[in-house]
């Protein structure tokens, strides 16, 4: 019995000693809460562990905020955004730089910032600390480029300079958007200037209608300024259109002038096929001569001495012909 009893108190030592370990990192936990001034019940803080909650987050989360002067949030609220999704602690650290920047930012707004996706901690450090966007930003070689009205592009590069805008960060456009619309807004400037050398002569002109337009509606960004950081000239895009221009109409002129050319061919060569069709006429007139001239002998309506007085005529014509030309002998082409 002797010996039993001494391994039943050595059984029973071990096990407080395991309960004490784990309940001591508990304790540690409650102590901490309890000289920071914000007590959190040690049945809390065990059951955070037990609803696979961390408690050092969610002490350490709670000890910030009130010494911060947060004392609005409670344990409760900071368990509730943890089983949420959320981060915590960086929840906690915007609102107390959104509280020393005096910048409104209350604990619902924060949480819904956060469960949305976005880097609320950064999204307060950029209200409080502006950045600089570079237009267009995907990489230093490309630029932004417009042309003026009298036909030279232009090519520049733009830094936009941006801060938070808190009200907006939920469901408010992107950085790609401002982006975007910046870059819109260059190339409609540039493309309502008269001549390309007013734009280099006042390249705040550009950046103030920018700005008038309100580019920063329903985005998550206030834009501040907007400046030119490069200008540069492009090509003579007005003078390359209108030299493709000008080729453009003399291929189709000379399509024009090949098609009338076809034509006039083409009516050439029926004028020669009509030419053909009547001398073809002629000669099948002709060739009724010698029949008429025999039914006018048959019928009696022609005699031999008319018909010997028509070769007559014909041989006599034959022969002045032969006289006028030997009178007027061809030009020597040589």
């Amino acid at each position: 019995m002797t010996a039993g009893f001494y391994i039943l108190i050595f059984i029973i030592a071990i096990i407080l000693i395991i309960i004490l370990s784990i309940i001591g990192r508990f304790v540690s936990l409650w102590f901490q809460a309890l000289v920071s001034g914000t007590p959190i019940s040690l049945f809390n803080i065990i059951g955070m562990s037990l609803r696979k909650i961390p408690p050092k987050v969610i002490v350490n989360a709670r000890i910030n905020s009130y010494k911060a002067g947060l004392k609005d949030i409670s344990v409760s609220d900071l368990e509730t955004h943890f089983l949420a999704g959320g981060h915590v602690l960086e929840v906690v650290g915007a609102m107390i730089a959104a509280d020393k920047a005096n910048i409104p930012l209350d604990w619902r707004q924060s949480t819904a910032i956060d469960l949305a996706g976005r880097d609320i901690l950064d999204a307060v450090r950029t209200s409080v600390n502006p950045k600089v966007i570079d237009c267009p930003s995907d990489n230093p070689a490309h630029y932004i480029t417009a042309v003026a009205k009298d036909g030279v592009q232009l090519l520049c590069r733009a830094r936009v300079t941006v801060r938070t805008n808190i009200q907006q960060l939920v469901g408010g456009a992107t950085e790609e958007t401002v982006i975007a619309r910046v870059g819109e807004g260059i190339v409609n400037s540039i493309g309502s200037s008269p001549t390309h050398a007013d734009v280099l002569e006042s390249p705040q002109m550009i950046t103030q209608l920018v700005l008038d337009k309100g580019l920063d509606a329903q985005t998550a960004f206030e834009i501040l300024s907007i400046d030119i950081a490069d200008i540069s000239i492009g090509e003579n895009i007005g003078a390359k259109l209108r030299a493709d221009r000008a080729e453009s109409d003399k291929r189709i002129a000379q399509a024009k002038a090949e098609e009338r050319r076809a034509m006039a061919v083409a009516a050439e060569q029926e004028m020669i096929a009509k030419v053909t069709d009547m001398r073809s006429k002629v000669v099948e007139a002709e060739a009724q001569i010698p029949a008429a001239i025999a039914e006018s002998f048959r019928s009696g309506n022609l005699g031999i001495m008319d018909y010997y007085r028509m070769n007559n005529v014909k041989a006599d014509t034959k022969m002045r012909t032969s006289l006028s030309e030997d009178e007027n002998p061809p030009e020597d082409k040589h």
